[in-house]
């Protein structure tokens, strides 16, 4: 705490110096107004999908000092690591002199986040929360690291994918799906969450998407009653989780006795990134699977 103390002095001291020319001013996805007195140079990314979009703005030779698990592109993983999303170290972060931090509202701790500012450093919270808010926040982020151009470039090329597919599975008959995350406890997504929007833009229905935490808990008998149509998990990486088909018992779902479980990676489903058009891309063609194994009329 001495340590932090005393970077809080030093950091204090900076931030009343007068503003230069070329100040950046950017609000954040929880409505804070960041402002800088130059684009930063110096940045700490508290999230793996926010060193991702970091580096999709062309604003990754700006990174200092990352989390756990932050791993693509593959340059992020020689960065400073400073603990994991949901439990910064602290005087790691201050401890690389950033000019700025870009934080998780959903994945990080907000008590920690009020404590970084508390030591004069600049943060901007990110919550993207629906597909088009991906390319908005490319962009906030260019601008915060004077990227503009590769920002901007890396935006288009996002909305132009995702308007070919928002076209291409427009109209299609609706699955109701049930999305596993995890299965102790057993975890699903929300309403709110980016993955209920990347499955409405494939036709498909989450059967939980009435609630409205991010990552709710529920019950295998309220996956039962709701009788989704397909099932789609992630677990770890890219292998098939086994706990996938404990679901075979349960015959009488529509799902399992239309052999509809199907496994996506992660990576490129639960991040927050341009990648996540690569799973939505997947999701989708699960979905058109099941509606092929729909009987006949």
């Amino acid at each position: 705490m001495r340590f932090l103390s005393h970077c809080l002095v030093c950091i204090a001291g900076i931030v009343l110096l007068p503003q230069a020319r070329g100040e950046v001013v950017v609000r954040d996805d929880v409505g804070t107004t960041v402002r800088l007195k130059a684009p930063a140079a110096r940045i700490v990314a508290l999230a793996p999908h926010i060193v991702e979009m970091l580096y999709a703005a062309g604003a990754g030779g700006h990174l200092v000092g990352a989390v756990d698990y932050s791993d693509h592109p593959p340059p992020a993983r020689r960065l400073a690591r400073v603990g994991g999303y949901s439990r910064v170290d602290l005087e790691a972060v201050v401890a690389l002199r950033p000019d700025l931090v870009i934080a998780w509202e959903s994945g990080n701790d907000m008590s920690q986040v009020d404590k970084l500012r508390a030591l004069g450093l600049p943060v901007y919270v990110s919550q993207p929360n629906a597909l088009p808010e991906i390319p908005d926040q490319i962009e906030r982020l260019g601008e915060l690291a004077g990227t503009q151009a590769s920002a901007r470039a890396a935006a288009a090329a996002f909305r132009e994918r995702l308007a070919a597919l928002r076209t291409a599975h427009a109209g299609k008959p609706v699955v109701r799906v049930f999305y596993q995350i995890w299965k102790a406890p057993l975890t699903t997504v929300g309403g709110p969450q980016i993955i209920s929007d990347a499955i409405s833009l494939c036709g498909g229905e989450n059967v939980f998407g009435h609630l409205r935490r991010m990552s709710p808990t529920v019950s295998v008998e309220a996956v039962l009653a709701a009788n989704p149509e397909a099932i789609v998990a992630t677990g770890m990486g890219d292998a098939r989780p086994d706990w996938l088909h404990d679901w075979d018992r349960w015959t009488g779902m529509t799902a399992v006795r239309r052999g509809n479980l199907f496994h996506i990676n992660p990576d490129i489903m639960q991040r927050h990134t341009p990648r996540i058009l690569d799973g939505t891309e997947k999701l989708c063609a699960a979905l058109d699977v099941t509606r092929s194994r729909r009987p006949q009329p």
